[in-house]
């Protein structure tokens, strides 16, 4: 008798995944958070499509939308939280290509929109994965 195949992780699985993620962002990070959303879709809408020109919606893992710390002015009055979109298909096929650990991989892109959410740069980011 063979085994049941097994079913790829769901939305929800990638949800427990970023929030374990999450939950290794170093606190003095996690305290400026603010509210921020994370949110799994399996791929990004078309709007975001045409607005970052994607050949396909594989290009993109993730995606931040929302306005940047360094930006922000306590003066605005910004009803909706800033989110941070994971794109489960996307992630699923780059996994899938790579053999990464899902859990390193799903970490390595929250942390790369947080990053986009603080401001900082590629080297400030690859920094903070290393940290645990």
């Amino acid at each position: 008798m063979t085994a049941p195949p097994s079913l790829p992780p769901s939305i929800a699985d990638l949800e427990t995944l970023a929030e374990r993620a999450l939950g290794t962002i170093p606190a003095e990070l996690k305290r400026h958070l603010g509210r921020v959303v994370i949110r799994v879709d399996e791929f990004p809408d078309t709007e975001t499509e045409v607005e970052m020109e994607l050949d396909s919606p594989f290009d993109i893992l993730g995606l931040y939308r929302g306005v940047s710390l360094p930006l922000k002015s306590v003066s605005d009055a910004r009803a909706d939280p800033d989110m941070i979109f994971l794109y489960r298909r996307p992630i699923l096929d780059y996994w899938c290509e790579t053999g990464e650990d899902l859990y390193t991989l799903v970490r390595h892109v929250l942390i790369h929109e947080i990053g986009h959410h603080f401001g900082f740069s590629d080297a400030d980011m690859e920094r903070i994965e290393t940290q645990d």
